[in-house]
């Protein structure tokens, strides 16, 4: 049984093996000679988008509904490509760095829990 701190990780982490491997498939169809640092650019580039959009809500400046979450997801199908071109299994290393900031988060909470 897992315990109490363990409960809030999430349990399960396939449907992004599984969405990584479809977009992998896709990404050898569509894209098969972009390399790994075209995709960490475009990541750069989508996130950055993000980062100009809320500046200019932090401003007070409408934007308009829905351009943070098409921002959102150009920046997760970036993150998707780069991990695919440089062979990085997102699903086992985000269970594995959520591993690590829970642990982090108990010891300095100074509870086991």
């Amino acid at each position: 049984m897992k315990d109490q701190s363990s409960a809030r990780l999430p349990a399960d982490y396939s449907g992004l093996k599984r969405l990584q491997q479809q977009f992998k498939e896709y990404q050898e169809r569509a894209f098969p000679s972009r390399p790994a640092r075209f995709f960490s650019l475009e990541l750069c580039g989508e996130v950055g988008e993000i980062a100009n959009l809320e500046k200019k809500k932090w401003k007070n400046v409408e934007v308009a509904p829905g351009d943070l979450a098409e921002e959102a997801a150009d920046a997760t199908i970036a993150l998707l490509n780069y991990a695919n071109a440089r062979g990085i299994d997102l699903a086992a290393e985000v269970e594995r760095k959520m591993s690590k900031i829970e642990e982090k988060r108990r010891r300095e909470s100074g509870r086991g829990d």
